[in-house]
């Protein structure tokens, strides 16, 4: 048996649990949509009734998918991996990837918070910090050396380029404004 199946009287159990937990919901439901106490809801149209169930599973399917994503999460970011939560709802790899995308963090690529600017004959390069923003230092083609001016660090990495940008620009023979 896998751990997931359940004995008959277990599943006896969750029933009764369940329609004990959705049998309130389902008469609050009722009650608001026809304004009746919710001890008459029974004394109505039988199919206005089984809506009425009907509505209140809804309302439990919909947190049941949001508590499932969450214990997902949960066991993402303890260290399972995707196949490992597949293989408890049953589903692939691939299937589990798809049905919670966020649940299992990827590491960052090596290259990701570091990239080189090349342009005007200089190379500066862009530098991610712990936080989060981007700093740079670059050599321009005069053999000038810069970097951020006043620790400044910028929220982006474009931004930061931009930056560097300039700073290759007015470093590069001929372009730049040196008077």
């Amino acid at each position: 048996m896998m751990a997931s199946e359940i004995t008959p009287e277990e599943q006896a159990e969750l029933d009764k649990a369940l329609y004990d937990a959705l049998n309130p919901l389902a008469a609050a439901l009722r009650s608001r949509e026809t304004g009746l106490s919710a001890e008459r809801m029974w004394e109505a149209n039988p199919v206005e009734v089984a809506l009425s169930v009907l509505a209140a599973w809804k309302v439990v399917d919909v947190e049941v998918r949001r508590l499932t994503g969450r214990a997902a999460a949960t066991a993402g970011s303890y260290g399972a991996s995707y196949e490992q939560l597949g293989a408890v709802w049953g589903i692939t790899r691939q299937g589990a990837r798809k049905k919670w995308p966020d649940a299992v963090s990827r590491p960052a690529p090596a290259t990701a918070g570091k990239s080189t600017l090349a342009m005007f004959g200089g190379t500066a390069e862009l530098v991610q910090s712990p936080s989060g923003d981007w700093g740079w230092t670059g050599k321009g083609a005069d053999g000038a050396s810069g970097t951020v001016a006043g620790g400044t660090l910028y929220t982006t990495v474009e931004e930061a380029a931009a930056h560097a940008g300039a700073f290759l620009k007015e470093h590069a023979p001929g372009i730049g404004d040196r008077s």
